[in-house]
């Protein structure tokens, strides 16, 4: 366990374009920002998946406590609001050739994942949200290639040796779904769950609201040991509280925890323009669907309907930036880059433009596990979800919930028992080898 008296954070999250999921939303109410010195019983920093799943948690088990929640940014415009939206419970391993895995560690993955969606269902539930925010419709791999078919054969296959159901779409059926001829198979798995990841950010945080303090654009720039309490100062303010969860993905290293323990790695996606009624009918296809790709460096791909108007999305393209920064002369070239994606895809929509382009930042570890548990005398990480942030960031804000609450499960343990995330190798050989394997992976990954 780190030791830790005084921190001066060194930097603050940059997010690289628009977050486009928050931006079709509805108008938001103006932010609270910190801006006097308060106490509180626990203090979140971070109001993602993470954070506020470990806000709901903490506020179930210690009823009247005070909890307090920081977010350097707007709800849902930093990581959040920028994801491709998939709560998936099975292996899903971003750096792995397939998503077939090693069986028994795989159950448990699943049994954890599903914890963790378990939980986001349970609040889906408790704050009314509707199915364009959480969908519990299953999702399917599609395939663009023989090759990826080949892949969907076999990870149905494994699915089959885990006892999970999973069921093999036909070319036509995909067409009949997505409007698109571009996919040869497509395999649907019924328990993952499919999310507008900034209206359930948002519809979680107004539930909450009457039972923490949630302060917006409110970073923290210092932590402070003070006796028995930590001081966290914002720009405007601070709080004192015995128990701080650190709830801020890759940015825990930011704050002088796990130093060159975290890969830092943006994703990119773009969203049309508003599609127009002659384009609609041009598409044809299912008017809300979502698929990820056969090979785990292919394109994911989403077509919504509803609020913010009938669009599609494309995430394509992974760079690893260990400045925590990406830059807009890169995002200007992966805007192309998706244009022709999208243009592979629906050669029937090519007057349709792009309104936005964006990145994620997302957090891997070299050994693929969390940077999870206690991790200074009272500080509680929630942090490196390794591509999943959906499910894996609800899991691990529920657990450092229950861990800093003195609470014993299934879940703490399983987490507790992860190995630490292992020291990565020295820049700039760290950045040549990540990247150059990202870009070979994505040539590998060919058509899909």
């Amino acid at each position: 366990m780190k030791r830790l008296t005084n921190c001066r954070v060194r930097r603050v999250p940059k997010f690289p374009g628009p977050a486009a999921w928050n931006a079709i939303l509805p108008w938001q109410a103006p932010p609270r920002q910190l801006e006097e010195n308060i106490t509180a019983d626990f203090a979140v920093i971070g109001a993602g998946f993470a954070g506020l799943s470990a806000a709901r948690r903490l506020s179930q088990l210690n009823p009247g406590a005070r909890t307090a929640v920081l977010e350097a940014a707007r709800i849902a415009e930093g990581p959040a609001g920028r994801n491709s939206g998939f709560m998936i419970d099975l292996p899903h391993d971003l750096s792995s050739d397939n998503y077939s895995g090693n069986g028994k560690d795989d159950r448990r993955q699943i049994r954890l994942n599903r914890t963790g969606i378990d939980f986001a269902r349970g609040a889906a539930e408790e704050y009314r949200m509707d199915r364009e925010t959480f969908d519990p419709c299953g999702k399917i791999n599609a395939a663009a290639s023989e090759a990826g078919h080949r892949q969907n054969v076999a990870f149905g296959q494994h699915l089959t040796k885990l006892g999970e159901p999973s069921e093999l779409l036909d070319a036509d059926a995909m067409k009949a779904l997505t409007g698109t001829g571009f996919y040869h198979s497509g395999l649907h798995t019924p328990h993952a769950v499919i999310i507008q990841p900034a209206a359930y950010i948002r519809a979680l945080a107004d539930g909450l609201s009457p039972v923490i303090q949630l302060y917006e654009n409110s970073p923290v720039t210092s932590l402070q040991r003070t006796a028995n309490t930590w001081m966290l100062k914002t720009p405007h303010g601070s709080i004192e509280t015995p128990k701080v969860i650190l709830a801020v993905n890759g940015h825990a290293e930011s704050f002088g925890f796990f130093k060159r323990r975290l890969m830092h790695v943006f994703t990119y996606a773009s969203m049309t323009d508003v599609l127009t009624q002659r384009q609609i009918t041009a598409l044809g296809g299912e008017p809300r669907w979502a698929v990820t790709p056969a090979d785990p460096m292919g394109v994911t791909v989403r077509r919504i309907n509803g609020t913010g108007g009938d669009r599609i999305i494309v995430r394509s393209r992974f760079s690893y930036n260990p400045s925590m920064q990406a830059s807009d002369a890169y995002l200007k070239n992966i805007a192309g880059v998706h244009r022709k994606k999208f243009l592979d895809r629906f050669p029937m929509l090519s007057d349709v433009g792009m309104e936005f382009c964006w990145g994620g930042h997302l957090c891997l570890s070299w050994n693929n596990v969390p940077a999870f548990g206690e991790i200074d005398e009272g500080i509680y990480a929630a942090c490196c979800q390794n591509g999943l942030g959906t499910a894996k960031g609800t899991l691990s804000g529920l657990a450092a919930a229950e861990l800093c609450s003195g609470v014993s499960s299934e879940t703490v343990t399983a987490l507790q028992n992860e190995a630490q995330p292992s020291r990565l190798p020295p820049e700039p050989f760290a950045w040549l080898g990540a990247n150059a394997s990202l870009r070979w992976k994505e040539w590998r990954a060919g058509r899909e």
